[in-house]
């Protein structure tokens, strides 16, 4: 079996400056049925073809539709899905969100990512859910169980065992801070470089899943030249939003032994954790 070789320390570590490269969406107004257009640009591009979307900005815009449909003040999300029904092309995307079940405290948000085929027709590329809550003031009880990740190293630490050719696309658009392992668990502090909506700030909620899909790419057990392991889905967990630009991952993998695999994340701001991610694999050897 064609494993990565485990993550080792570097004599020339990196920052990362995508000065240049534009945001990931440039609105083109709205349809005729009020739903948001818009374009994807080359800072989506996948490592997997240089004609599908990376997870990170798909899902990203997802949160964005869901976190602005219908705000009220006093309630924030805490649960998000997004299910990936197909590639996610590089290109015009309408996008969508409805409340699917209302309610005062809790109440559920679906949104969905609609691309053109070659005659015209619809077809829905990606689906979310999201559960909305109203919040309270449960200070007074805190309670966490996660290890805080160490400080975001001034540049990275450690080298990352990456193929040529997969510094693309979306991957120059992130800032990627890793710290030495911990056993079996990857760490890793990332920041977005370039705005998810072009000329529109990263509230905190967004800010999570501009970088969140990450996780299978540092938690990657496999190489990915003899192997392939997308992720159907992204499931993330918040008990709390995040406060600053940095995102922190604490990634673990595990492959079963019929083509399915999971990667499970802990998220962190530069404060402690926040919360979890969880996404399902499909591993296909390469023909």
């Amino acid at each position: 079996m064609s494993r990565l070789p485990d993550l080792t320390a570097t004599d020339e570590p990196t920052t990362r400056d995508a000065t240049g490269l534009p945001a990931y969406f440039l609105p083109g107004g709205t349809t005729t049925e009020g739903h948001d257009r818009f374009r994807a640009t080359e800072s989506t591009v996948s490592v997997w073809a240089a004609t599908m979307q990376h997870g990170a900005p798909p899902s990203a815009l997802l949160a964005r539709a869901v976190e602005q449909h219908a705000p009220r003040p006093g309630t924030r999300v805490a649960r998000f899905t997004m299910e990936i029904l197909g590639p996610i092309p590089v290109g015009e995307l309408e996008v969508r969100a409805w409340a699917e079940r209302p309610g005062n405290r809790v109440e559920l948000i679906a949104a969905e990512l609609v691309a053109r085929k070659p005659d015209g027709t619809p077809r829905t590329v990606a689906r979310a859910a999201a559960w909305r809550i109203a919040t309270s003031d449960s200070g007074a009880v805190v309670h966490t169980v996660d290890t805080p990740l160490p400080p975001v190293p001034d540049l990275s630490e450690i080298t990352w065992p990456f193929p040529d050719g997969w510094d693309v696309g979306y991957v120059k658009t992130v800032d990627m801070r890793a710290v030495a392992s911990d056993g079996g668990t990857r760490r890793v502090w990332v920041r977005p470089l370039v705005e998810v909506v072009d000329g529109e700030p990263i509230s905190p909620l967004v800010r999570v899943f501009a970088v969140a899909d990450v996780a299978n790419g540092v938690g990657a057990q496999l190489d990915p030249a003899h192997w392939t392991f997308l992720n159907t889905d992204l499931t993330v967990d918040l008990f709390r939003l995040p406060v600053g630009e940095w995102i922190g991952l604490a990634v673990q993998t595990s492959i079963g032994p019929d083509g399915v695999g999971m990667c499970s994340s802990v998220l962190h701001d530069q404060d402690g954790p926040i919360g979890r991610c969880l996404q399902i694999l499909e591993v296909r050897p390469r023909d």
